[in-house]
Order: structure tokens, then sequence, then C-alpha cells
């Protein structure tokens, strides 16, 4: 009789990692192994679950450079995203660096999201979405059905080009139809937005904008950007001075919230020609496209009132809001003093 110390092997285990290493390292069919063993597909399909159950074959997800799930699922948890996309970048001050990142992203994104159906609303006057149109590429089939513009694209000539090319080239890139807001973002008083509002051309946009099942905006600081400063569609300095005092913090579509994601309404609502908040609000999905250090306290209100769904912005900015003092304001760079 043999000496020493022998291990009994049961024979389930036995065939378990027989089938487990058949399927998931040789790559055999289940119904070659079935074939190959004298079972049926059916008992090769429950002992492969088995061995995942018995924790004989373990799954692991290999993350790849540059991807950062984990910060992309934190914010997907603390502010209720459907989705959060995080991109890498070096320095959040350098405001063209990150327009190009966030653009590039947000490209990828929609690209591997889109199905075709879609009508997809598109702010007028953002440099990031700018550079999101800049870095598509065409898509191969219709990624929407039409592109509409959420807020007035009409400005100074000088820059109305951009507002158009923003939309024009979206739809251009996805196969849509566009639909452009024949007006201002901003007007002198209420009765010329209502005016405005009775337009036949008007009327057919505010029709298409109660039809929109995805949305892709930039999130505005109150202070403009470039763009919107030269459009003509910035705030006056009154209407900044007053929104101010109210504690805002920033816009989507002109339409400007708190830190808390409060909507501010007031007299400056009632000169907007811009989609109404419960419209935007009950579009499905909700891509709010920021980033940099200037946009945090803008960004931190939008997810905080629900504004976007769906988030692209970069490392730095994400990081700063998953941190557990994120609601404090972020230190002011160097040099400079409040």
């Amino acid at each position: 009789m043999p000496s020493g110390r022998h291990t009994v092997v049961d024979g389930q285990v036995r065939l378990l990692t027989k089938v487990a290493r058949m399927y998931h390292e040789r790559g055999i069919r289940q119904a070659d192994i079935a074939t190959a063993l004298n079972i049926s597909q059916a008992k090769v399909s429950r002992l492969l679950k088995r061995a995942a159950a018995q924790g004989i074959v373990r799954t692991t997800v290999m993350v790849s450079p540059g991807l950062y799930s984990d910060l992309e699922e934190q914010l997907e948890a603390k502010f209720g995203l459907l989705e959060a996309v995080v991109v890498d970048i070096e320095n959040d001050d350098d405001e063209l660096a990150v327009h190009s990142a966030l653009g590039a992203a947000a490209g990828s994104y929609l690209e591997a999201t889109l199905g075709g159906g879609d009508r997809i609303g598109i702010s007028s006057w953002s440099q990031t979405l700018l550079a999101l149109v800049d870095r598509m590429r065409p898509f191969t089939v219709g990624g929407a059905a039409e592109v509409v513009q959420l807020l007035g694209g009409i400005g100074t000539p000088e820059v109305q080009n951009q507002a158009q090319r923003l939309a024009g080239e979206f739809a251009r890139m996805l196969g849509a139809k566009p639909v452009y807001v024949p007006a201002p973002g901003v007007v002198a008083d209420r009765a010329t937005r209502d005016s405005l509002l009775q337009d036949v051309a008007l009327t057919e946009v505010t029709r298409r904008w109660s039809e929109l099942t995805m949305a892709v905006v930039g999130i505005g600081s109150i202070e403009p950007s470039d763009l919107l400063a030269e459009s003509g569609n910035a705030f006056s300095p009154q209407d900044l001075e007053r929104l101010l005092a109210a504690g805002a913090v920033g816009d989507i579509c002109h339409h400007v919230f708190t830190a808390d994601g409060t909507s501010v309404t007031g007299d400056l609502a009632s000169r907007t020609i811009s989609i109404p908040v419960e419209n935007f609000l009950s579009i499905p999905r909700r891509m709010g496209v920021a980033g940099g250090r200037r946009k945090r306290e803008p960004i931190r209100g939008a997810l905080a009132g629900g504004w976007v769904n769906v988030l692209v912005t970069d490392i730095h900015t994400a990081e700063a809001l998953v941190a557990p003092d994120s609601s404090a304001a972020d230190p002011l760079p160097v040099g400079l003093t409040p």
C-alpha cells in the first residue's frame, strides 16, 4: 500500500473545473463540451453557473489606462447620475485644454450611446460644445432624427455663425435635421418675448422642445464666456448684479440656479427665449459637458438641482465633487484674494 498522504477529489468539483477550463480557457463552445463529455448542453450551462457561484471561475475586469471607472461610479452614486464620464487632463486652469479634452470625451460617449431615433436639444453659446463638434466624426449610420436649439441663436454678426455652426455641424455629424431658434436669447422686455413666441417659426420650435429625448448642454458660470459676451446674449451688468445678490452661481440655457440647484426666477426669466424649465427637466437624458476650476461651483449647483443626469467632466473637477467637503468653496489660485 503506498505511503504518504493523498487527497480524494470530489467528482463534481472535478467536472465543474474541467467544464470551466474547456469553456473559459480553451474557448470550446458549450455544444462541443456537451458532446465531448457525453452530457447535455443544458447541464453544461448549469455547471458553468455553479462554477461561478462556487468561486471556481472569477471574473476580473481590467480597467484600461486613462479610464477612471471608480471615480465615475462615485459621482453616479453621490449625485444620482445615469452616467458620468471622467477625462484626464494635466491643468484644469487651461480652459482651451479642458474644452478640447471634454469635447473629445463627449464625442466618444455619444458615438457609443446614440441609437438613431433621438431628438436632441443643444445649447447655443458654448465653447465646450463647439470643441465637441470639432472633434466628432460623422456617424456612418444616423445618430439622431433632429437636433434642436434650446436657446435663442441670433446674436451679433461677428459670432452668430458660431451658434449656427454648433447646431448645424452637430446635426450633420449625426445625420439629423437641424432646427434653429430664429430669435436672440435675451430680449428687452416680456412684451417683445411674447410677441416673438407667437411667430409661426418659433411655435414650431417650442412644439419640438416637448418631444426631446436628450439634451446636450454646457454649464455656464454667471460671468459669461468670451463667446457669449461677444454674442450680445450675455446678462447685462444690471442683471448680473441682481443675480449675484440672489445667490446665483451658474446657468444652463440661461436658466439660472443657486449653489443648491434652486432656480432663480424673476424679471430675467420673462425676457429669455429658451426651453422652459419644466420642458428641460422632463427630457430623459440631460448631458452636461463642463469642467475646469472656474466651472466647479456651477457644476455642483447643476448636479444638486438635478439639472443634468449625465456629466462629462475632468478628473480634477470629479475629485473635488466627490470629496467629503465638496460643498465647501474651492481654494483660490495662489496670488488671488477674495
